[in-house]
């Protein structure tokens, strides 16, 4: 039986191994070259004083090979739907499942072998691929370091490995059930990502208590927010919800402003008196416009009004994030959801075959 399953699979693997092979060679050739360019600009643009416009002519370099990512978010699918459902949906449809229960093998075992040989294949393709774009991307991953954002996080590190052994069971599961290979095929590719929907948005968030930050809201010079949490957050913190909160600790605005929006303007009036938008006038006076109707926009007596303004108005940044260091656990946590879950369908694909399957 295991000789047959490897005959079946063999097309698969070949091709499978052929595409590995290309892609390791692609980024083994350009990867050096990542690090070199990201060593010489990025690495040291804080002596220089320019980090903003070295980090984008960094991160607009091989716009192309970036895209190489995408093809670790659509692995785990594509092996669903072309290894998991047909494994035992075209035995079914075509009758040559009967052959096999004939050549004094057990149903279960006859399952068993299957789901081993080519489960195993497509973590092992899914980990080898992962394994790989981590290492090319770890550079762009260095100078934009939102490692917790739902691309970056299924892209990177160890989940695509539990994203495979998922779909590949759930596309097994399906084709048990529906027993035609088309069906078992979009069944599978509908739950899988719907599934993946429900882990990122919902379920992750909440792998372990969020933490909370409650910092004095702080503008940068003009309008607009300062950094999040007056710039005590790590620019690689998950920031789950940005709230702005009066004295009274009622919340009148998202993501460092107010309102739904995030919107922070300022109307300047007669004799240094400004009206924060949407919610009062400012208790202090700003600077007056000098020669020539230049307001001092750029000037520091302004920025120091401005903060004084919202302070004044005693408004406060309330951040609910996961802290950078908790990605690996999460990492790990969001592996064995998925391993859970695919032994769950394995354990039910078997007690199908055994016992409802005739």
């Amino acid at each position: 039986m295991i000789r047959l399953t490897w005959r079946q699979f063999r097309t698969q693997a070949f091709v499978s191994a052929g595409v590995l092979v290309v892609l390791a060679a692609i980024l083994a050739l350009t990867g050096p070259h990542l690090v070199h360019l990201y060593n010489t600009t990025v690495a040291n643009c804080a002596s220089k004083g320019d980090c903003s416009a070295a980090t984008n002519f960094f991160l607009g370099r091989d716009r192309l090979l970036q895209q190489l990512s995408l093809v670790v978010v659509a692995l785990p699918a594509i092996l669903g739907i072309f290894w998991g459902a047909p494994l035992v949906a075209r035995e079914l449809e075509t009758g040559t499942f009967r052959l096999a229960w004939t050549q004094s093998i057990s149903r279960s075992k006859w399952l068993a072998i299957k789901l081993a040989i080519v489960g195993l294949a497509s973590m092992a393709v899914a980990g080898l691929v992962s394994l790989m774009v981590t290492w090319w991307s770890s550079p762009f991953d260095l100078a934009n370091p939102n490692r917790f954002s739902p691309g970056a996080f299924g892209e990177r590190g160890i989940v695509p490995v539990g994203y495979a052994a998922f779909a590949f069971a759930l596309g097994v599961t399906a084709g048990l059930l529906i027993r035609r290979t088309l069906p078992a095929m979009v069944t599978t590719i509908v739950a899988f990502i719907g599934a993946r929907f429900a882990v990122t948005f919902w379920l992750r968030p909440r792998l372990e208590a969020p933490a909370r930050l409650s910092a004095p809201l702080q503008l940068s010079l003009g309008n607009g927010p300062a950094p999040l949490g007056a710039g005590i957050l790590k620019p690689n913190d998950w920031v789950i919800s940005d709230q702005t909160v009066n004295a009274a600790g009622h919340v009148i605005g998202e993501n460092g402003g107010i309102g739904a929006n995030g919107n922070i303007g300022f109307s300047f009036g007669q004799n240094g008196r400004v009206t924060f938008q949407g919610y009062g006038v400012c208790p202090n006076r700003f600077p007056v416009p000098g020669v020539g109707g230049d307001r001092g926009l750029s000037s520091s007596a302004l920025a120091k009004a401005t903060q004084t303004c919202v302070a004044d108005f005693q408004l406060r940044e309330l951040l609910t994030y996961q802290p950078a260091d908790r990605y690996w656990p999460f990492q790990w946590y969001e592996l064995g959801i998925y391993l859970a879950a695919a032994l769950i369908l394995t354990g039910l694909s078997v007690w199908w075959v055994k016992k409802r399957l005739a």
